[in-house]
């Protein structure tokens, strides 16, 4: 025990786990007051602009780009009753341009919209199904003539044209955020094209983009998660809009849209005081809050509606809900709790850590590792007007829900009872700690932190003192807090059933006539964006010699890059062996887990982890195989030391050796049931042929003949093969390797690896239509085709292409199968480069859309690789983007190293990446069509193919090619 004191003790010192003053301060820079909290790592500063604008900005010099925010405080819960989704829909039509881009000619296209908008209001209003359709038939007839003055995704095309990245948005409950990651000679463009994004939207091309939320609905009602999670909400809150209302909307109001009501809803609550702007990144903040003010000054704030939360509602009864569908059994447990500003709601996220922290938590040791349960975990969600506490599990074999439910409770008993040790809420507050730091590493993670903060309300202050808060928490105040919101009766739970859900009201498919796209026209303001000056940003390669510290540790190769940020490291044992070598190999990683020595436990051993802030896994690929551990330097050798000793000396346990056999071929029997994975095996299937990597497995008679001792020989001996040493963190190449001297001993002579299975890419002659059936709304279609062999050169090529044809919202792909026909919400496509020099590039493209259109949608990705669609603007947009990522793109921290390693099997002993930045400048349109024809037109592709196979036409499918209907045993290999 004082061993155990002295320990967290050291660990406490080396996060720095004292008092710190945290205070709101006031300062004035440049003409502008701003306030800060003393102590932020991020350094934010808030600014209030004189329209109620909230800025929110921390720079971040470490890579030449910016992460962009700007966030509404308006989300699903402030829907009105008779138009929900409503929120949702807006998001989608803020890409849509305003008076000023998007449009050919405002004068001409104005009045058609005006009309368009009058017939969606009579839609609306009528309920006779004959003269609706009469109605459609017009808004579509006039839909066609309005997009003849609009150009499409003129907004994807000036952000393509900076080199944004991420260019997206996205709804739920409180928060619309629309999101962009900018080059940061690029923050002038961004903000004018911002400034004018909200000034005026413009509803255009509505009823394709309606078509695409109605795609998404769908896809909604084939994912048996986010049903399970709405059904959750619906019964923790009857009288708050977290349940009352989904983000998405009821079918029935997708389906009477008003124009009306989303304009309305823009003007309430899109308005300078219910807004904020939120980056983080390589500026200057006193010479961007200025640029900030003068772009958005136009905005005139408003009265924002009251919004009612609700009456406190008190769940005092058990709700029950069942929820159909064809994945596996799970059920979802729930628990309200006070809003995210609160006390309590910070309290529940340390109770959800010692229930869940993925090494050391009460569900963690007793279920998890103990193999009680398939899967479980728990998970605080802290909400501005409520938070919530969900639990989930899933059953091994020939165990029932109900089992399952009995197991969550056990675990919550304890901490009602105080059935845990006082030591894990330390663990719990110095791993915060480490997350807390982890968080401010990059200006990506920083943004999101912050405006997650601002929609939700919290407090920055309050934040940052959460470690200091919860590090004062004693055993006793988790024991009052459990039993103040952990009631027999005051829970809900939806029993994920496995079956035909019968509930399911898809949205129909409209007629609908493509639209114009008018990709090659350019509007005055996308002009005017485009020749804004902005200053070079040089690019930076990784230097193989200078950037990689390299040196030996007996017959391993030692290869680190420093961090000069942090007191945080990460060390890899790197083997160039996987599943292909060993199939037992994937089986020993995971076996480990429930293992101990002879001196501890496996419970020993997960807490020894948590409590040093650090943790561990093997990951298994089909080739290699990597051990990562990461946690604070301080305790770099501890860590180093107890992995060690684990993996050397772990005993077999043949009794968790059986119940991980029971377990994994449930978990085997579930994946079967997952259309993600169905769809992974047919592109397998489609690559390699009938046995490939996805169903290189063993089969249940070979797992049957597993023995404890076979799994324990493979990782007592792991440690001994042919193998690298990967670092990132504050110690040198010389300093690691004297510490590891002590605590990696290395044979001088490593035992090679002797290589196993080799796969070799297929070739065809002919179309082929793999088909697996499942039970969904929608069908999912992949084209695959192995092409060319690698070669370094075309890499330019590639990458331009990938850009115009398939990347992005501006693609040709996104364009024409999306935006101007409306056949699918998600679609792309993209050529492919092989992982190792003796591999074939391949290529593949995506459509998922509803069942009723698939010969549509296959037709319409079937012109596109015959025939590439020529634009010299989308061109130079994807030619200019490209070059301008590439010169804003920062590999660093382990990145470089692992950079290093693919460009190692590719041959290469430079960063492809400037290669490419070299040679896409000279290339021209010609080049992509020439490569469109050599390598994707009119060639044999292999469908693949996942859909209910009474909802698509088995004859259609045999006129795409030679079908052959797969079973789930083909699939998967057992």
């Amino acid at each position: 025990m004082i061993k155990k004191i002295i320990l967290l003790s050291a660990l406490a010192a080396s996060l720095h786990i004292y008092s710190q003053k945290y205070e709101w301060e006031t300062a004035t820079s440049n003409g502008y007051t701003y306030k800060y909290v003393s102590d932020d790592p991020t350094q934010a500063r808030y600014y209030t602009l004189k329209n109620g604008l909230t800025v929110i900005l921390s720079s971040s010099k470490k890579e030449p780009r910016i992460q962009a925010y700007i966030a509404v405080k308006a989300g699903s819960k402030t829907d009105p009753a008779n138009n929900t989704g409503l929120a949702h829909y807006l998001e989608h039509m803020i890409f849509k341009g305003t008076d000023k881009y998007g449009t050919l000619d405002w004068s001409k296209e104005k009045p058609l919209l005006d009309k368009i908008s009058a017939l969606y209001e009579t839609y609306h209003q009528t309920t006779d199904d004959a003269k609706r359709k009469e109605i459609y038939h017009e808004i579509d007839k006039v839909s066609g003539e309005a997009a003849k003055y609009a150009i499409a995704n003129e907004y994807d095309k000036m952000m393509a044209n900076m080199g944004a990245q991420g260019t997206n948005a996205f709804t739920s409950f409180e928060q619309t955020v629309y999101t962009d990651d900018v080059p940061a000679n690029a923050l002038d463009k961004y903000l004018a094209v911002q400034a004018e994004r909200f000034r005026k939207p413009v509803l255009r091309i509505f009823h394709t983009e309606l078509e695409a939320v109605y795609e998404e609905k769908n896809r909604g009602l084939d994912n048996d998660g986010r049903k399970t999670f709405e059904a959750m909400f619906a019964s923790l809150f009857p009288e708050n809009n977290y349940g009352k209302q989904t983000t998405i909307g009821i079918v029935e109001h997708l389906k009477n849209p008003s124009l009306v009501e989303i304009q309305k809803y823009y003007d309430t609550y899109y308005v300078p005081n219910n807004m904020g702007i939120i980056m983080s990144g390589d500026f200057n903040p006193d010479e961007v809050i200025a640029k900030i003010d003068k772009a958005f000054s136009y905005m005139k704030p408003k009265s924002i509606p009251q919004y009612n939360p609700g009456n406190g509602y008190q769940l005092n009864h058990v709700i029950e809900k069942e929820v159909w569908g064809p994945n596996p059994e799970s059920i979802m447990m729930g628990y309200r709790f006070p809003g995210a500003s609160s006390k309590d709601a910070q309290l529940l996220e340390v109770v959800g850590d010692m229930l869940t922290n993925g090494q050391a938590g009460l569900i963690d040791l007793d279920l998890v590792k103990k193999q009680k349960l398939l899967s479980a975990y728990a998970f605080a969600y802290p909400l501005k007007d409520y938070s919530v506490l969900l639990l989930q599990g899933n059953p091994v074999e020939g165990q029932s829900l109900n089992d399952v439910k009995n197991l969550l409770l056990q675990e919550i008993n304890k901490l009602k009872k105080g059935d845990f040790s006082e030591d894990l809420l330390k663990a719990i507050v110095n791993n915060r700690k480490k997350s807390f730091i982890q968080a401010s590493e990059n200006y990506t993670s920083r943004a999101n932190e912050l405006m997650e903060e601002f929609t939700s309300e919290l407090d920055r202050k309050s934040t940052l003192e959460v470690i200091e808060n919860i590090s004062k928490l004693t055993k006793k105040d988790i024991i009052n807090f459990a039993n103040k919101y952990f009631k027999d009766n005051n829970y809900a739970i939806v029993y994920k059933r496995k079956g035909e859900d019968k509930n399911i009201k898809k949205v129909e498919k409209p007629s609908i006539t493509p639209v114009e796209v008018n990709r090659e026209a350019e509007s005055p303001f996308l002009k005017q964006i485009n020749n804004m000056p902005e200053k070079a940003i040089q690019p930076v390669w990784v230097n193989y010699n200078q950037d990689i510290e390299k040196g030996k540790l007996g017959d391993a190769e030692v290869l680190s890059v420093k961090n000069k940020d942090n007191a945080l490291f990460r060390l890899y044992y790197y083997f160039n062996s996987g599943k292909w070598d060993n199939k037992l190999l994937p089986i020993a990683a995971s076996y480990l887990e429930f293992l101990g020595t002879k001196k501890k436990s496996s419970d020993d051993i997960s807490k020894a982890f948590y409590q040093l802030a650090s943790s561990f896994s093997v990951n298994t690929g089909n080739e290699e195989t990597a051990i990562a551990l990461e946690g604070l330097d301080e305790n770099f050798s501890s860590t180093v030391q107890l992995f060690e000793d684990f993996i050397r000396n772990c005993v077999a346990d043949p009794q968790a050796l059986e119940a991980y056999k029971a377990r994994l071929k449930k978990a085997r029997e579930n994946t079967k049931q997952n259309k993600a994975a169905i769809m992974q095996g047919l592109r397998s299937y489609a690559l390699y042929g009938a046995q490939n990597p996805f169903n290189y497995v063993l089969s249940d008679a070979e797992l049957d003949a597993i023995k404890a001792e076979d799994l324990t020989k493979i990782l007592h001996e792991l440690l001994d093969s042919q193998h690298k040493v990967l670092y990132y963190g504050p110690k040198s190449n010389s300093e690691l390797i004297s510490v590891l001297k002590d605590t990696h001993r290395i044979k001088k002579a490593l035992k090679p690896i002797a290589k196993g299975m080799v796969f070799t890419q297929t070739s065809s002659n002919e179309n082929k239509v793999l088909f697996a059936h499942y039970d969904m709304v929608q069908a999912e279609v992949n084209w695959v085709r192995n092409t060319s062999p690698y070669q370094v050169d075309t890499t330019p090529t590639i990458s331009l292409f990938n850009e115009y044809f398939g990347g992005g919202m501006g693609s040709i792909v996104f364009q024409t199968i999306r935006e101007s026909k409306a056949l699918a919400y998600s679609t792309n496509a993209r050529y492919y480069t092989p992982s190792k020099a003796i591999d074939k590039d391949y290529f593949t493209a995506y459509v998922g859309t509803q069942a009723d259109k698939f010969v549509e949608a296959t037709s319409a990705m079937n012109e596109l690789l015959s025939q590439l669609p020529e634009s010299e603007k989308l061109f130079n947009i994807a030619k200019t983007g490209l070059i301008k990522n590439l010169a804003s793109e920062r590999i660093t921290q382990d990145g470089i190293i692992f950079n290093y390693l693919r460009a190692q099997k590719l041959n290469l002993n430079s960063d492809v990446r400037k290669l490419i930045f070299e040679k896409v400048p000279q290339l021209q349109l010609k080049d992509l069509v020439q490569f469109h024809q050599t390598e994707i037109s009119k060639k044999p592709y292999t469908y693949c193919i996942v859909a209910d196979q009474t909802k698509v036409n088995q004859e259609e499918l045999k006129k795409l090619g030679k079908l052959q209907t797969l079973s789930l045993e083909e699939i998967f290999g057992y």
